[in-house]
């Protein structure tokens, strides 16, 4: 009998052994990737690359101050019509999962979830860039809005599901109104998961160049008017990476730093914030 446990105790040491490798190992291109990032970019970050808009061919210096205002006004644009989209659909969704419109509105959410990012572009392009015959930041959004929706969509369904039915039952036993079930408890107690869910959309839609190429396609100057060409992070960077000139090479390195640093932020910020938030029920 001793043989025997200690043949299985031993199994039991190497099968634990396997997994906390592989569970190390799946971290290993993460980590090779940040590091050499962080390498590479981090040098190359300042204040004037941070307030400076591209210099051009030839010249050094230039900063990547219009990708950062136009990724931020297209994320905001994009969140400011997603999210509530978003977080009303999954409502609807988990109050009423029998019903035949939400058994399709789910079909339709995975679909959309799987479809490619340049789709999502090509399709906005022909809705709204050239019947309006003009690249704009509007049509950058949108496509961004639309890439958000299906994550907020599952993120707030499948958090509202996991409540107990007796939170609801005990808020409309007392008389409160159900639309106040919903904003007053319901959601507050969701409010960690939705919140994931919402960052975990921007955190993919920030990077995206793809759906940008064909709706807010770029510039390379300073501006702030949604109906026009807008540059982003992302078109900044595969026009720099791309390019034949080392600088550009070295500022592509550095907007890509700034991009990983601002998703590394809005995971560790939401992190705090669902933790302090969070109910134990």
């Amino acid at each position: 009998m001793k043989a025997k446990t200690g043949i299985r105790n031993i199994k039991s040491l190497i099968f634990k052994g396997i997994v906390v490798f592989f569970a190390f190992a799946v971290t290993i291109p993460l980590i090779i990737v940040l590091l050499y990032i962080i390498k590479q970019g981090v040098t190359q970050v300042n204040w004037h690359f941070l307030t400076n808009v591209p210099a051009p061919p030839g010249e050094t210096g230039g900063g990547i101050s219009n990708a950062l205002t136009g990724s931020f006004i297209m994320v905001l644009m994009a969140s400011v019509v997603a999210i509530p989209i978003g977080i009303f659909a999954g409502i609807y969704l988990s109050e009423n999962p029998r019903t035949k419109l939400a058994y399709y509105s789910g079909l339709c959410v995975d679909i959309l979830q799987g479809v490619p990012s340049i789709v999502v572009g090509i399709v906005v392009y022909f809705w709204i860039v050239k019947p309006l015959g003009t690249f704009s930041a509007i049509a950058g959004s949108i496509a961004l809005a639309i890439m958000m929706l299906p994550i907020i969509i599952r993120s707030t369904e499948q958090t509202l599901k996991l409540l107990p039915d007796s939170l609801k039952e005990a808020a409309l036993s007392l008389g409160v109104p159900y639309h106040r079930v919903i904003l007053k408890v319901i959601i507050p107690c969701g409010f960690a998961g939705i919140l994931s869910g919402i960052t975990l959309s921007i955190a993919r839609v920030i990077g995206e160049t793809a759906p940008l190429l064909f709706t807010a396609l770029g510039n390379n100057y300073f501006s702030l008017k949604i109906t026009g060409q807008m540059e982003s992070l992302p078109h900044v960077i595969f026009t720099y990476a791309t390019s034949p000139y080392d600088d550009w090479h070295d500022l592509a390195w550095g907007a890509s730093f700034i991009l990983l640093v601002f998703v590394l932020t809005l995971n560790i910020v939401t992190k705090v914030i669902t933790r302090k938030w969070k109910i134990q029920l």
